[in-house]
């Protein structure tokens, strides 16, 4: 009941991914990144958990390929999952078990991945592939490109609700993390909300590392 996208910039050495569903609070379940390690992608019938091991097999330095094998071997149900693994390299592994919903794909490229599951056309995760290779701008962005692109293409087979983006930079935290847990049009509101959240962004890094030196929130009860 998803589509998704896991992708690296090597220029800035962001990680980050996006995720669209017809379920509620999506990215809750299915989006997990490693600040400067890469990203695990859980869908399908979701177990959140393994995303969880998942980076923590990404920080411990293991490769795309061995994060899912081992996941597979250690899950219970793997014939219910659907895994995307982005690791530090940007290098990238899939898995869809024969139980994954619908009509089910996964596309590999440089630097990205992108998988689904019950989605109107199996040339979905192609058209997120080549707007997100072609797209321009920081990796939100290019993220952003691609989910829009999937949409266009058919995305899921019914309408989608719900929908999140998460990017990891220098911090040990997601710099992005945006959620769209229930709207009729769930991806024009997140690029809303990341329109509005950019100028922001680098204000809250910033109040994290240094408080002294970082901006009012120019509310009432800041006086500085």
């Amino acid at each position: 009941m998803t589509f998704s996208i896991a992708g690296f910039c090597r220029q800035s050495g962001q990680f980050g991914a996006a995720v669209s569903s017809s379920s509620i609070c999506v990215a809750s379940r299915c989006l997990f990144t490693a600040p400067g390690h890469g990203a695990v992608l859980t869908q399908n019938v979701t177990n959140p958990a393994l995303g969880q091991r998942g980076v923590k097999l990404l920080s411990e330095g293991l490769s795309a390929e061995q994060v899912l094998t081992t996941l597979c071997e250690q899950e219970r149900y793997p014939e219910w999952r659907q895994l995307l693994v982005l690791d530090g390299a940007g290098e990238s592994a899939a898995h869809s078990g024969h139980e994954t919903l619908g009509i089910h794909a996964v596309h590999r490229g440089p630097d990205y991945v992108v998988g689904g599951n019950m989605l109107a056309d199996a040339a979905v995760v192609r058209a997120m592939g080549t707007a997100f290779e072609s797209a321009e701008g920081e990796l939100a962005q290019r993220l952003l490109a691609a989910m829009d692109a999937g949409a266009k293409a058919g995305g899921e087979m019914g309408p989608v609700h719900s929908a999140g983006l998460q990017v990891t930079d220098r911090v040990s935290w997601p710099v992005v993390d945006l959620r769209v847990d229930w709207h009729d049009d769930p991806l024009a509101q997140l690029r809303m909300l990341w329109e509005k959240y950019l100028p922001q962004r680098d204000d809250y890094v910033c109040r994290a590392a240094e408080p002294d030196q970082s901006p009012g929130y120019g509310v009432p009860g800041d006086e500085r």
